[in-house]
């Protein structure tokens, strides 16, 4: 019988290994697994390009073995080489697929080191290297990412110019064996003629025609065989808001839209959508180059978001994608960062006008006055509708207007742009429209007496957020400002009581920047936004916000660790259609029509730009 008393504990603690013994942590795995695959994909393929690297321990083997077995074993460790470094970012972010190709490419690359003479060190890591992702296959299971077909022409044009620059490395590394001197122009034809195939017009003695030959060929088929399989593979479309899904998001809007001013962005078509389980709440979204971009707060109830934000977490899980919201509200922030651990940023403010505060009498108020008379003076007449309203033969020119005035080559437009007039499905949106008569004698221009317009979205049931702004360069300066102080006027008759103007970036640190004992780190950040507002509307938006003296709501972006933030910032830009990444101009595919560049965000100088203050 024992004599411990109850709750006392036992003197025999169970044996666990130290921590250089139970290997790495589970999170750990990937990251360490794709550097690894980098390092042994990088020895095999420098091992096939340079004979000078590989090692006799196993001279006899391939002695005995026929020059075109060692050649061919030469060729394949070029191509293991090159595809384990495609594979390396795969593995770092968990897929599957990448596991399974890197699984099987690796005893194709161990034979092929130990059959073309290399060290025995190269075959025994990958051999370790294999060992370990079969030990650790579990942490390899996140799904495809949507791809386009584009991809498969990408991936022409930049292997093919990679495997054409390797075949001259191979092609050289053989100085001592190459039949004559032929030029330089002549090496190149071989190149070209291998990679398709073909023997070229360079000779070799001894085995090497077999060698270079069996790596160029190998080059020129893996190029193919991989533009064949992205053309042709299952396709994992992008998220689309599907007609099931925007019903439901407009009847939560319906209930919950007056919440937050960027709700009404979320029924873009490009975006995909997660709902919690009760389905009362959403979060909208879409993936940009492996990151998970959420725009705005969650639609719906504030009680379900934690159910919507717990399952966009498990689609970023299950994808590895990286999740981040970018505009969303301080209460979004505050849910955000406290239901997933993640941090916040304050990226900026978003200028709202109260429209009973609102008055154009006062010295604060003088240069907005001065230039909307003078406007006024000159002929220009406004008008402001509900587009419901607009017979559609109007409506349809103002589109054509819109469309005919946007001075960029890219689209732009994610968190804050709908992207589309339509009277239909957006019936309760507001244009904003300046109308100037042409003089006696003069032709009325391709869009009769139309020079300027702004287009609003609805705001739950009492407000409005401004989408875009365009206007007729011909037109007088001034045009932006006179059309957002029509829509302040004519808002009480339409029974709109706020509206959300433009989001100005960093509009804190510019404002506290110019105060007078503004500290030396904020100086420097306000003089560094002021020097990219040479390229970017920051400063200028901002000031063109203050003029209509509204209340300054800040937003914020919200990211899971700091190393995520460069590539958060590209895929916002991406996403907003300051950068993008793909083919070149010539080649792109003309897009449609939709979506147009946004009001709320800074725009490279000269498109689309706010007019300077008076």
């Amino acid at each position: 019988m024992s004599d411990k008393l109850d709750g006392e504990k036992s003197g025999t603690v169970a044996w666990r290994p130290p921590r250089w013994l139970r290997g790495p942590r589970p999170e750990k795995v990937p990251p360490l697994v794709g550097t690894a695959g980098a390092v042994v994909g990088l020895l095999n393929l420098v091992a096939g390009l340079f004979p000078r690297f590989r090692h006799s321990r196993l001279h006899a083997l391939a002695e005995v073995l026929p020059g075109a077995v060692s050649a061919l074993a030469a060729a394949s460790s070029i191509v293991v080489g090159i595809l384990l470094l495609m594979l390396a970012h795969g593995l770092k972010r968990r897929k599957r697929r990448a596991w399974v190709a890197a699984v099987s490419l690796l005893p194709v690359g161990i034979a092929a080191q130990l059959v073309y003479r290399h060290s025995i060190v190269g075959a025994a890591l990958s051999l370790a290297l294999l060992a370990f992702l079969v030990w650790h296959r579990r942490a390899f299971e996140a799904l495809p990412d949507p791809r386009s077909r584009v991809k498969a022409l990408l991936n022409f044009v930049a292997l093919g110019g990679i495997s054409f620059g390797l075949g001259l490395v191979i092609v050289n590394t053989h100085p001592h064996k190459i039949i004559g001197d032929p030029s330089v122009w002549e090496r190149f034809k071989h190149v070209m003629w291998g990679l398709f195939g073909f023997e070229g017009p360079v000779r070799y003695v001894n085995n090497v025609d077999y060698t270079v030959g069996y790596s160029l060929g190998a080059l020129g088929l893996l190029t193919v065989a991989t533009t064949v399989y992205l053309a042709f593979r299952p396709e994992h479309p992008a998220a689309r808001l599907t007609a099931q899904d925007e019903e439901q998001l407009r009847e939560l809007l319906a209930r919950h839209g007056g919440r937050d001013s960027l709700g009404y962005f979320a029924l873009r078509r490009d975006k995909g959508v997660v709902f919690s389980p009760t389905g009362k709440a959403a979060v909208c979204y879409r993936v940009i180059s492996g990151v998970m971009l959420a725009s705005g707060d969650p639609i719906g109830d504030v009680e379900a978001w934690p159910g919507a934000i717990e399952r966009f977490m498990e689609e970023a899980r299950a994808h590895s994608w990286t999740p981040a919201v970018t505009g969303c509200s301080e209460t979004g922030g505050q849910v955000w960062t406290r239901e997933t651990g993640m941090d916040a940023l304050e990226l900026g403010d978003e200028a709202i006008v109260d429209v009973a505060d609102f008055t154009l009498t006062g010295r604060s108020m003088r240069n907005v006055r001065q230039m909307v008379k003078r406007i006024e003076r000159n002929g220009y007449e406004t008008r402001v509708r509900r587009v419901r309203d607009l017979e559609p033969e109007e409506l349809a020119r103002i589109q054509q207007a819109a469309d005919a005035w946007r001075d960029t080559d890219t689209e732009r437009g994610f968190s804050m742009a709908l992207g589309r007039i339509d009277a239909e499905r957006d019936g309760d949106a507001v244009i904003a429209t300046a109308h100037l008569a042409p003089a006696e004698g003069e032709q009325p221009g391709p869009f009769g007496d139309l020079k300027a317009m702004q287009h609003y979205v609805p705001w739950g049931k009492d407000g409005i957020s401004l989408e875009l702004m365009r206007r007729d360069r011909a037109a007088d300066p001034g045009m932006n400002e006179l059309l957002i102080v029509a829509s302040l006027q004519a808002a009480p008759d339409l029974r709109i009581k706020q509206v959300s103007l433009n989001f100005a970036v960093f509009r804190s640190s510019l404002e506290r920047g110019e105060k007078l004992g503004a500290g030396p780190v904020i100086r420097i950040w306000r003089g560094m936004l002021i020097f990219l507002s040479r390229w970017y509307q920051i400063e200028s938006l901002y000031k063109f916000n203050d003029k209509f003296r509204p209340r300054w709501e800040p937003r914020f972006v919200v990211f899971r660790n700091s190393r995520d933030i460069p590539r958060i910032g590209l895929a916002a830009l991406q996403a907003e259609g300051y950068l993008e990444l793909g083919l070149p101009r010539a080649l792109r595919r003309k897009k449609a029509p939709e979506p147009r560049p946004c009001a709320h965000t800074p725009a490279p100088i000269g498109a689309d730009a706010v007019e300077p203050a008076a």
